[in-house]
């Protein structure tokens, strides 16, 4: 693996999946889905009592070739950049906004920085449109990735406490 490959591939240190799955309600009989497996660092430690999906680009198998199913959870370190047309692009509002239709509970996605200032807020005017509501925001540091990473989990249930201003200033 070359450098820009290593950068732009983090795998998810399975300890830190493991303590952020803690902070998902996930209930005996969820359906789970993890769209971007890599190493396995959440899809291993899913509950046993669920019925746990996942999809891996390495593997052959694309996230949207599920898009027929829906999810109770999708819980995911999704990738921060696509291709598209030939140039990389932020995908992690693109990929969030995909599954906000696809699911009956939740969302609970792995990001940094850069991923949580693409919700911007006509993006979560959207979100919350479609019913999915930011619920919990858990601060974590790796140590061998830059900066801070935010694990938020969306709901498919109101909450008025993350609010954003619609206007321009």
């Amino acid at each position: 693996m070359n450098k820009d490959e290593a950068y732009y591939f983090h795998q998810t240190p399975e300890q830190l999946a493991i303590d952020l799955l803690k902070e998902v309600p996930i209930e005996t009989g969820d359906t789970l889905f993890e769209p971007f497996k890599g190493e396995g660092a959440f899809y291993k430690n899913f509950p046993k009592d669920t019925t746990n999906l996942y999809t891996e680009i390495q593997e052959g198998s694309d996230y949207r070739d599920y898009d027929d199913l829906k999810f109770d959870w999708v819980i995911s370190n999704p990738p921060f950049r696509l291709e598209e047309n030939g140039k990389r692009e932020n995908a992690f509002f693109k990929i969030l906004n995909h599954f906000a239709d696809k699911v009956n509970k939740g969302i609970g996605f792995l990001g940094n920085d850069y991923c949580f200032s693409t919700l911007t807020p006509n993006r979560m005017r959207q979100l919350n449109e479609k019913g999915l509501y930011i619920h919990n925001v858990v601060v974590c540091s790796v140590k061998k990735w830059r900066g801070r990473y935010f694990f938020i989990i969306f709901k498919k249930e109101q909450n008025n406490t993350f609010k954003y201003l619609q206007n321009n200033y």
